[in-house]
């Protein structure tokens, strides 16, 4: 109910969805009053579609602090809860991220061993899959060095088990790969995920720059959720100028309007490529259960992607093996394998 296109979207989305998974259903919280008509004018979500009656909704200026104190009741709280208590095995969200959070956190509560979650979204890239993911994006503007540890860990999990990548390539963000450059919690942050690598499951390649984040020799970028979100909200904003100037060029002139026709199945594949809605959809790392956030101002393309995202970690156990992966790194101070506490000495 939170998105900026309304529920129509959000259903239209549902229709999409449907169609290309036929095994998955949907529990649609908000005002039945207004769902209901919605859902009924989509054909192939007839049987599929539980609508349940919430009459408040979260908006996008209500702080995070104070829908965790009132938030039960709405469609955002309703949505978690079914996650809780096991009714689905995620939730899909266009509304407020704070609050999504927030409600996630307080709900699902985190795994074990994980200090802060984080949001990882995937980026267009050279890579074969065509994405890269990078995290932590906005779920929390600190991050200390175990934090970014961890994100590696989960990160590397998810492009397991998102991608399909056996073996991950990870990156830790900076302003440049030499040792000596940066903050003194990304050096230590280097050791440690330098360390975890081996019983980590995925190669570390060091320090990478703003440049590598689309680039064929990494497959995960761990940073800052300060940082991420910048980086996310930058890229989406250099890909509408490029759309909006290369628009503008093709209809400047007759002769340019001739060039946009004969380059016409060219401009679809770029589209296609580059698309933000088909990446849509940022992923909760770290709690009791599958989130995803997708765009505020998601279409149907768009809601439709969170959800196919939602349905492919939930149908491969992603939560339970993200948790047995953040177990078996253990902390710094902690044993790998045991997940003990380590003495001055050592033993």
């Amino acid at each position: 109910m939170g998105g900026d296109r309304g529920p129509a979207a959000v259903v239209a989305g549902l229709s999409l969805s449907a169609a290309h998974y036929p095994d998955i259903g949907f529990i649609l919280h908000g005002p039945h009053s207004e769902l209901a008509p919605l859902v009924a004018r989509r054909r192939n979500l007839a049987g599929r579609c539980d609508v349940r009656h919430a009459e408040r909704v979260v908006t996008m200026h209500d702080k995070p602090s104070h829908v965790m104190r009132n938030g039960e009741g709405t469609s955002m709280w309703a949505a978690i809860e079914a996650v809780r208590n096991a009714e689905a095995q995620a939730a899909v969200s266009c509304g407020n991220t704070g609050a999504l959070m927030a409600v996630s956190m307080l709900r699902l509560r985190k795994l074990e061993g994980v200090k802060r979650p984080a949001i990882a979204c995937l980026w267009p890239s050279r890579n074969p899959a065509g994405f890269n993911i990078m995290l932590d994006v906005g779920a929390d503007i600190r991050a200390d060095a175990c934090d970014l540890m961890q994100y590696a860990l989960m990160g590397a999990s998810y492009a397991r088990n998102g991608l399909g990548l056996e073996r991950p390539r990870i990156g830790l963000l900076n302003v440049g790969t030499e040792q000596h450059k940066g903050r003194p919690e990304l050096k230590e942050a280097n050791e440690l995920i330098a360390e975890r690598a081996g019983t980590g499951g995925f190669d570390y390649l060091g320090f990478v720059e703003g440049g590598d984040i689309p680039s064929l020799e990494v497959d995960v970028i761990v940073t800052d959720g300060f940082t991420g979100n910048v980086a996310l909200k930058t890229g989406e904003g250099t890909a509408g100028l490029i759309a909006e100037l290369l628009r503008g060029a093709f209809k400047a002139t007759p002769l340019s309007r001739i060039a946009a026709v004969l380059a016409l199945s060219s401009l679809k594949r770029l589209n296609r490529k580059i698309d933000p809605r088909r990446v849509n959809g940022g992923v909760f790392l770290g709690l009791n259960g599958t989130v995803i956030k997708s765009h505020g101002s998601a279409d149907a393309t768009g809601v439709a992607a969170a959800v196919g995202l939602a349905a492919k970690l939930a149908r491969g156990g992603f939560v339970q093996r993200l948790a047995a992966r953040v177990a078996s790194a253990g902390l710094p101070g902690q044993d790998a394998a045991t997940g003990e506490n380590k003495n001055s000495d050592g033993s």
